[in-house]
């Protein structure tokens, strides 16, 4: 067997006992590796209802299929699990060394259950798992616990996971953090603290080989090429945050709590401004060809020293939604987060909820332990920040995410909670991309831009971005099962431009480097068989059609400026293309898979447990 190893590491952290499951090239073929691996690994090993925080939960890693090839930016993991936040699944991915570590030790997959009495480090030595006394560690950042790991390990190639005192202290949107690169959103670091793991060290040995070394060196080099070219300018000069400006001309930078869609210090934020002035370095992922991620430095004034990658959904969230409108206090913030090992996005948007409760009267002085949390406080974000990590004050409210905090204290606050199923909006006024809006709502782990790519509809112009209409459903299945496929090879989504025709080489690139062969439709259908059984875990789970929806601001409130002034997405608008949605993906009108999809996909032992008969559906719907 060629890259995989076949071979998947079962964790017990309660008992600390580990074993071995096997897997076939069929199986490996099936799910590929990444977010599509992660996904079947946490269905088979998370039983139906279990608590989220509590011992039955799984926390399951699985490699990409090009971990370690000279593939480019293919270097990465997917990691699942029943998400904290949303209670639906969590996945998320993270790339560099540590994708690359797990593989040459010798696995394709690792899936840790139970719940330590002790905190403890998971250290896999090739096959051999030991569990450490993490006590020293306990209180660290994520980057000074990976280094000072190494340093008592005594050995600098050994890579490592690990989360900060926001995974500690049950942050429920704690993040995995390795080598700079975060398993982010739906709360798996929060997991991970609940397991009372702090890191996870590996030291891998063994050689990765490709089915076709000379046919995958010829793949790279053409693939290094293209992405060194126009496809991916801007993302090599500037970076993500070049969607300031861009979001801000469009009327789509959420600002001020998604409020306002017009950021007046947009110039001042914006990754040309960044570039100029704070920017010192391009970084890339392991084998990355790209180098997207720019690190930016503070210089001078209270928050010299600062340094932190910065990207657009990070600059969005601590920056224009905030109401901060200068860099030195975004670059510290992100690099805070970072540290404390909370996402950048869920931690941006709370506050911007909580500064809105603030300014409105619902939460007093008092409530907020004394900070005045007007939109722009910069100091008071950065005290509420600390706060949440630390589930100190109004903190403890805050780590519990939008949705719950919004719940708590009502009085009118979910109106302008801005989730969906839990998880915090991305940086994108949907008011004005109504294609994106309807995928974000159906959206499995909730609203999330990575999984639903049907905002390239509103912007570059395939819809009308103003109209929510029917026709939108089979475009946005279309997007969706693309991000799919590139989640589970796993390949970084600035590739995908990069490619002559991306089903052709991208199956012919699986088979050069697996040897199991894999064609164009097989390779389509992966990404349709993962949506699914991202579904079916939701729906084992207790999902409704009702949860798939938006808040209120986003379905009741007017734009206030910009080119879709007076716009918003109307409850008929988004009903009808969901409905649409539904169809298009051969679901029930109640959004519910019928057994016949699921068989047709491969997945009979989960049209068993949750597949609807069709006929019944049908009497049903009549």
């Amino acid at each position: 067997m060629y890259s995989y190893t076949g071979k998947i590491l079962h964790i017990d952290v309660t008992n600390q006992k580990t074993h071995v499951q096997e897997v076939s090239a069929d199986w490996l073929k099936k799910y590929v590796g990444g977010v599509g691996m992660a996904a079947r690994l946490a269905y088979d090993n998370i039983p139906a209802g279990c608590d989220p925080l509590g011992p039955d939960n799984a926390l399951c890693f699985a490699c990409s299929v090009f971990a370690g090839t000279t593939m480019p930016v293919g270097t990465k993991h997917g990691v699942a699990s029943k998400s904290p936040l949303t209670g639906l699944i969590g996945d998320s991915l993270s790339g560099s060394h540590f994708s690359e570590m797990f593989r040459r030790a010798g696995w394709d997959g690792l899936v840790f259950k139970g719940q330590s009495p002790n905190w403890v480090i998971v250290f896999i030595d090739d096959d051999h798992v030991q569990f450490l006394d993490a006590t020293r560690f306990l209180g660290m950042g994520t980057t000074e616990t990976q280094q000072a790991i190494r340093e008592w390990l005594g050995d600098e190639n050994i890579r490592v996971s690990s989360i900060g005192p926001g995974g500690e202290n049950l942050v429920r949107y704690a993040t995995i953090d390795n080598d700079g690169r975060q398993a982010g959103r739906t709360g798996n670091g929060t997991v991970m603290g609940s397991k009372r793991i702090k890191a996870i060290a590996v030291r891998g040995t063994h050689p990765i080989t490709v089915a076709d070394p000379q046919g995958m060196m010829a793949e790279t080099l053409k693939l290094i090429k293209t992405s060194q070219g126009a496809s991916t300018q801007k993302y090599r000069i500037l970076g993500t945050p070049t969607n300031v400006l861009n979001m801000n001309k469009m009327g789509t930078l959420p600002t001020r709590n998604f409020s306002e869609t017009v950021f007046e210090h947009a110039e001042q934020v914006s990754g040309e401004y960044m570039k100029e002035h704070f920017t010192q370095k391009s970084v890339g992922c392991s084998g990355c060809s790209i180098a997207c991620e720019q690190w930016a430095a503070v210089k001078e004034g209270k928050y010299k020293g600062a340094i932190a990658g910065l990207d657009y959904e990070s600059l969005f969230a601590l920056g224009p939604n905030c109401g901060i409108g200068e860099l030195p206090p975004i670059i510290y913030l992100s690099r805070l987060c970072d540290d404390l090992g909370m996402d950048t996005m869920s931690t941006g948007v709370v506050v911007s909820w909580a500064m809105e409760c603030y300014e409105r009267g619902i939460l007093s002085k008092e409530e907020c332990d004394g900070l005045e949390l007007n939109f722009g406080n910069d100091e008071a974000a950065v005290a509420l920040v600390n706060k949440i990590a630390k589930r100190e004050g109004i903190g403890n409210l805050l780590a519990e995410g939008t949705k719950r905090a919004s719940e708590q204290v009502g009085k009118g606050s979910e109106h302008f909670a801005m989730q969906s199923k839990g998880l915090e909006l991305p940086g994108y006024d949907v008011r004005g991309m109504k294609t994106f809006a309807a995928g974000l709502a159906v959206g499995t782990r909730g609203s999330c831009h990575n999984r639903s790519l049907a905002y390239e509809l509103d912007v570059k112009g395939v819809v009308d971005r103003f109209k929510g209409e029917a026709g939108r459903g089979p475009l946005m299945k279309e997007k969706e099962e693309f991000a799919a496929v590139f989640d589970s090879l796993v390949l970084c989504k600035f590739l995908r431009n990069c490619f002559d025709d991306f089903w052709q080489d991208a199956a012919r690139i699986y088979t050069m480097t697996t040897g199991i062969e894999m064609t164009p439709q097989e390779l389509e259908q992966l990404g349709e068989r993962v949506c699914n059984l991202k579904k079916a875990f939701n729906i084992r789970e207790g999902w409704t059609k009702e949860d798939d929806w938006l808040p209120g601001r986003v379905l009741g409130d007017p734009m206030p400026s910009g080119p879709g002034k007076g716009v918003f997405v109307t409850p008929d608008e988004l009903r009808v293309m969901i409905d649409d949605y539904y169809a298009a993906r051969g679901w029930t009108s109640d959004g519910l898979i019928p057994r016949s999809k699921l068989v047709e996909l491969g997945l009979e032992d989960i049209a068993d447990e949750i597949g609807v008969d069709e006929p019944m559906a049908a009497a049903k719907e009549a």
